[in-house]
């Protein structure tokens, strides 16, 4: 009898397990279908990304605030990660500029609480990191990347590979602060792709440099003079 209790007890346990993993599967999608119903509706828009520990103020903070009105006046809706730091920076100057200003938030460190500039009615919360950047990347007709920690590295470093594997078409992607990234772009250039090859020399061309606001917007304008505009959707 102990022996088939046990068995009893091992069966309900794999039988919660695979409910659970049944019942989080339709959360995933639930997530999906939110995320595409909500952004369907809001045009072409930039992403803009940065550390969630840049405080209001500081060059970094003043400058995404300002990147993100003349990027909303040059006719872009505004997507961040909707915590603070860059990205509160950013949807402010979205707001600034009267334009669209759209949050995909998660309950991380640093970012427990979306900001307040965020639209009410483009708010989008995410338990799930690959949901939330599914839409970052389907939504985007550009990334502009401030300064940050790992999750701005996971997400410029996403972009560049579905663009470098053609899962997706190109876009333009500006590192802002050449003082920070210049470090990181020397070393992909002499050593990922001049000692060891493992990259093309085009894939290099994938990123753009700027130090201004101005920069930012040139540079995007640049880029849609040449390509037709439309969304990724």
């Amino acid at each position: 009898m102990a022996h088939k209790s046990k068995n009893e007890e091992e069966n309900r346990h794999w039988a919660e397990i695979k409910a659970e993993s049944s019942w989080r599967m339709f959360k995933i999608m639930g997530e999906f279908v939110e995320g595409f119903e909500k952004l369907d509706r809001i045009g072409p828009c930039v992403s803009i990304f940065g550390s969630a520990r840049t405080v209001p103020g500081t060059p970094y903070y003043e400058l995404g605030v300002e990147i993100a009105e003349k990027v909303t006046k040059a006719g872009y809706g505004i997507i961040t990660g909707g915590g603070p730091g860059i990205m509160e920076a950013a949807n402010k100057g979205a707001q600034n500029a009267k334009g669209k200003s759209v949050g995909l938030n998660i309950d991380l460190p640093f970012e427990q609480y979306p900001n307040p500039y965020i639209d009410r009615d483009k708010l989008i919360n995410f338990d799930y990191f690959f949901v939330r950047k599914v839409m970052f990347v389907k939504y985007a007709q550009g990334f502009i990347v401030l300064p940050g920690g790992f999750g701005t590295l996971d997400e410029l470093f996403e972009a560049l590979t579905l663009i470098q594997t053609e899962k997706i078409g190109k876009f333009p992607i500006v590192l802002v602060g050449k003082k920070y990234w210049e470090g990181l772009l020397a070393w992909i250039e002499e050593t990922m792709l001049n000692v060891y090859s493992n990259i093309n020399p085009e894939d290099i061309q994938l990123i753009s440099l700027a130090d201004t606001a101005d920069e930012v917007v040139d540079i995007i304008n640049k880029f849609y003079s040449e390509y037709l505009l439309s969304p990724n959707f």
